[in-house]
C-alpha cells in the first residue's frame, strides 16, 4: 500500500504510467504476488495520510506500507513536530499491524531558512533510526535537476521520471520483498 502525495498519485498524467503502477508491472515481471493498493492522493498532508491510514490499514491488511507523504508540509511550512508526529503515528500504526514500513525522504526548497530545510530533511533519517524501517534516500534526488523529467510547473516529476522514480523505490524495496 502506498499512502502518499502527488508525486504517487499520477499527477497530470495517466495512471498507468505512474511509478506505483509501474511497480505493480516489476512486481508481476519478477514473479512477486503483490498487489499494489495505491491510496495516494494529490496534495495530501501527513496530516490527511495519518486521517486515513488505520481504515487503510485494516481495510487492505498490506504486508508493505511506502509512505511518501511530507512535501505538502514543508511546501506549507508547517511546524516540523507535527509533520513528524504525524509520520511516527502512520509508521507506528504499521508496524502494530505487522507491515513492513518503507519510508521515502522528501526534501524541500529552502524558502522558510536553512534551519527549517535541514529539520525537515532530518526527519526522514531520524525515523528511520527511531523505528528501525526502510528509508529511500531523496526520492526526487535524481529527477528534480533534469528538466526533462520534470513537468513545466517544476514541481512534479513528469510521466519520464516515473521509471526513475521506481528504480529508486524499488533499489530500497526489492531486498526486502
Amino acid at each position: 500500500m502506498i499512502l502518499g502525495d502527488s508525486i504517487s498519485a499520477a499527477y497530470n498524467m495517466e495512471v498507468s504510467q505512474s511509478w506505483p503502477s509501474l511497480l505493480q508491472d516489476r512486481l508481476d515481471e519478477n514473479g512477486y504476488f503483490y498487489r499494489v493498493f495505491n491510496s495516494s492522493i494529490a496534495g495530501d498532508t501527513t496530516q490527511g495520510g495519518l486521517a486515513r491510514s488505520s481504515r487503510l490499514i485494516e481495510k487492505h491488511r498490506p504486508a508493505i506500507i511506502i509512505i511518501e507523504l511530507g512535501a505538502n508540509d514543508g511546501l506549507r511550512g508547517l511546524p516540523i513536530e507535527v509533520t513528524r508526529g504525524n509520520l511516527s503515528a502512520m509508521i507506528e500504526q504499521s508496524l502494530a499491524a505487522g507491515a513492513k514500513v518503507l519510508l521515502t525522504e522528501m526534501r524541500i526548497p529552502p524558502n522558510y531558512g536553512m534551519s527549517y530545510t535541514e529539520q525537515f530533511k532530518g526527519t526522514y533519517s531520524l525515523l528511520k533510526e527511531k523505528y528501525n524501517v526502510l528509508l529511500v534516500p531523496f526520492l526526487m534526488g535524481n529527477v528534480v535537476q533534469d528538466p526533462e523529467l520534470m513537468q513545466a510547473d517544476g514541481i512534479h516529476p513528469s510521466a519520464t521520471a516515473q521509471p526513475v522514480l521506481l528504480d529508486n523505490v524499488w533499489a530500497v524495496l526489492e531486498p526486502a520483498l
